[in-house]
């Protein structure tokens, strides 16, 4: 059965290459935010995981803090069940500290109950200050570095949805200390090519280093979708043609997990006319950015409405006061 199981998952989701990893993963990742929104119960969100497990998605995407902790919760029942060695785990954590990294990772490594997670990685790099913090001393990649050599975690990424320049920031301190990340996550729809564009400013810098380019927000939580210029399977292989190894999108109903695996089937590399054919649709809709929230507002900025999250602020020296 397992056998069978497997060559039906190879048929229905193509795989790539994590980057740098060399492991192979299923282009299409499972959304872990999605899996614990309030319409969302326990029992559907079960059966989500394990059928996109049974038929091939591979990769599960997580995070420390989405829904109070409750969608690691619910991933962690279905891969203590038999599924932890049928996927790829990731999840994020939020502390830049070395003290609330660790933290963070225990927690994680509790509710996934497991014993190591395939890829984890600092989240939400918004601010160019974050990139300092991460890499200070007693900054938060020295708690996954440390947690690498324990065994508990196997690659180290980063993610971001403001600005492609906090990106190539986080890149440029990463090669001053000598680091180089196994992935990077960020949004890459049919919408960001006109506005702040991480797949024209960030990816191209990603493949040189082969850093694998996770790709995540292909319709923005459905913000594109209300533009009326793209349908779902367009968005979704615009962003699998790009130089992604996997696209993260989020799963609420088995309808959309059967949408997933049609765009991954139906997907063909594109032309530039038909990529163009694409861009030229969106490019009005694009221009402000009005359909791509987590660029021009806070909404999504969850590490800006919990500060406390990131850990403790570097002590700051104070300025003397001429008597």
């Amino acid at each position: 059965m397992m056998q069978q199981r497997t060559l039906m998952a190879t048929m229905e989701m193509p795989r790539r290459t994590l980057g740098r990893t060399g492991v192979q993963v299923s282009m299409i990742g499972l959304g872990g935010w999605h899996l614990a929104l309030k319409h969302v119960d326990a029992k559907l969100a079960d059966r989500i995981m394990r059928s996109a497990a049974d038929r091939g998605i591979d990769f599960f995407d997580n995070c420390w803090d989405y829904n109070d902790g409750e969608s690691e919760k619910r991933m962690g029942r279905v891969l203590k069940d038999g599924y932890r060695d049928r996927v790829f785990l990731m999840t994020k954590i939020d502390g830049r500290t070395k003290k609330e990294a660790m933290k963070q990772l225990e927690e994680s490594l509790k509710r996934l109950q497991v014993d190591y997670i395939d890829l984890v990685q600092h989240h939400e790099i918004l601010r160019f200050e974050d990139a300092n913090r991460v890499f200070a001393e007693d900054g938060a990649n020295a708690a996954l570095v440390e947690a690498r050599q324990q065994g508990k975690v196997k690659y180290i990424g980063f993610t971001g949805h403001k600005d492609p320049r906090v990106h190539l920031y986080m890149l440029e301190v990463a090669k001053e200390n000598g680091y180089v990340f196994d992935t990077a996550q960020m949004p890459l729809n049919v919408m960001d090519a006109h506005y702040r564009s991480f797949a024209q400013m960030v990816v191209p810098e990603l493949v040189k280093l082969n850093t694998a380019v996770l790709g995540m927000k292909p319709m923005a939580n459905g913000h594109i979708l209300k533009s009326h210029t793209v349908t779902p399977v367009e968005c979704l292989h615009y962003a699998l043609n790009l130089d992604t190894a996997v696209v993260i999108t989020g799963i609420d109903t088995m309808e959309i997990l059967d949408q997933a695996f049609e765009a991954a089937r139906t997907f063909k590399p594109m032309s530039a006319t038909e990529v163009e054919r694409i861009l030229s649709k969106t490019r009005g809709a694009a221009s402000r950015g009005e359909f791509e929230l987590f660029k021009t507002s806070s909404i999504y900025d969850g590490t800006a409405q919990n500060p406390k999250w990131l850990g403790e602020e570097p002590e700051r020296v104070q300025a003397v006061i001429p008597g």
